[in-house]
């Protein structure tokens, strides 16, 4: 019986009719479930089906009191930066109006969706997100499904989104900037909004130790249990087609003395090439070791030395932007306000303490090793016995130096289609009655 039940309704009443029509001969035959068997459990399979039918209907994914929360916690979705029409408050106010039904798991279930991708994910497409290469792991970890399930089990619905707000101090703190701000100034209401989004673009969980660039502030921040353990200025790229695209990775390792393989970008199109084979002395005074291939491809690598681009140490994050946190020669920049000045490497202050911070904090070496293998000028790796996470991020409000809810310039013009999303109402949303 147990057997013939699990092939559903349709299915046996299919096989039924099929045994029905078979000589006896072919009937005898061993279909791993015969067709006397078949036959005999037709009721039972009928009877099971109609009690999980009954069952299905009388079990409802919404009571009219989780819903009436959902509604009332609708009203107060403008502390996240969202906007309240856009989940249909009225739809579901229509459908409390007939209690228990199935228009009201449609309905309630469709906004409950809507409002765990937007307050997980971001409302923001990912169309309007300019040279944004995050691979955000969220909706992995937090499935609507699995929130849905603690809201049937009873849990408080606003308890349950609140789970997927951002971990990181920040957020928090433009929230509580934006219930500060008049309704009159539209403008920065709307920035903070936008930038309270650009935080559920990222992991909700940045890591307990983490590496945060502000691309717009020229700023990098080391986070140790949510608490800011080292400051850095930092240079970052030239607007146009050397800006810092964001992105998220793991420092797996630093190198000390580190060598340069030049990109073609400046080999070819800068015409660092040809001034290296040309003028052999100059490119030796620099420490570049220029390679030409037999198809007349030249590369250029220079060799560790006081000159090297990247200075004396590198933060190993292998990445196909080929974008690093590195030392410079050119200490002297980090002194001018303006540091949109690299080909889009992040180019650190004060790296080597970084350096030496994160191999002492991953208890690879002393600090004492790692000054010595930097002071040798070789070329060393020291990889971390713990990779460390690191978010290149684009913030043009946030949390300054002096604690301060603080807007930075939008380097990149990344603003604009963000703020335009936000504005436009969400398509492709539809609710079932």
């Amino acid at each position: 019986m147990r057997e013939v039940a699990s092939f559903g309704i349709l299915g046996a009443i299919a096989l039924g009719a099929a045994c029905a029509a078979m000589p006896v001969a072919v009937k005898a035959q061993d279909f791993g479930t015969s067709c006397a068997d078949v036959e005999a459990a037709l009721p039972a399979v009928y009877m099971a089906q109609s009690a999980g039918a009954l069952a299905a209907q009388e079990e409802r994914e919404w009571t009219p009191e989780a819903a009436q929360a959902l509604l009332e916690l609708l009203a107060t979705v403008a502390d996240e930066g969202l906007n309240a029409a856009d989940y249909r408050p009225e739809a579901l106010r229509a459908a409390l109006a007939d209690g228990e039904s199935e228009r009201l798991d449609n309905v309630a279930g469709a906004i409950f969706g809507w409002l765990v991708q937007d307050l997980r994910d971001g409302r923001t497409p990912r169309s309007a997100r300019r040279s944004f290469h995050v691979v955000d792991p969220d909706a992995r970890l937090y499935p609507a499904s699995a929130l849905m399930a603690r809201v049937k089990a009873g849990e408080d619905v606003g308890r349950v989104l609140a789970s997927l707000d951002p971990v990181h101090p920040d957020y928090a703190a433009l929230r509580d900037a934006l219930g500060a701000t008049p309704l009159e100034d539209v403008d920065r209401r709307r920035l903070i909004a936008a930038n309270m989004d650009r935080w559920r673009w990222l992991p909700r969980d940045l890591g307990a130790t983490h590496l945060l660039v502000n691309i717009p502030e020229f700023r990098l921040r080391l986070m140790v249990d949510g608490e800011i353990t080292r400051s850095h200025r930092v240079i970052v790229g030239i607007p146009g087609r050397n800006a810092t695209p964001q992105f998220s990775d793991q420092v797996e390792g630093i190198i000390f003395n580190p060598t340069w393989t030049v990109p073609q970008s400046i080999v070819v199109g800068e015409g660092l090439g040809r001034r290296v084979l040309n003028n052999p002395a100059w490119a030796r005074s620099r420490g570049y070791v220029a390679t030409r291939g037999a198809n007349g491809y030249v590369s250029i690598v220079q060799q560790p030395g006081p000159q090297n681009a990247l200075g004396i140490v590198k933060l190993d994050m292998p990445n196909p932007h080929a974008v690093f946190l590195h030392d410079t020669p050119a200490k002297q920049r980090f002194e001018e306000d303006y540091r949109a000045l690299s080909h889009g490497c992040i180019r650190t202050q004060d790296v080597l303490e970084l350096a030496f911070t994160l191999v002492t904090l991953n208890d690879n070496i002393s600090r004492e090793e790692a000054q010595a293998i930097s002071d040798s000028g070789t070329y060393t790796r020291v990889p971390l016995a713990q990779a460390v996470p690191v978010h290149i991020a684009y913030f043009t409000m946030g949390v300054d130096e002096n604690g301060e809810v603080t807007q930075f310039a939008d380097l990149y013009d990344r603003d604009a289609p963000v703020l335009q999303s936000m504005a436009a109402p969400v398509s492709g949303r539809r609710l079932l009655n």
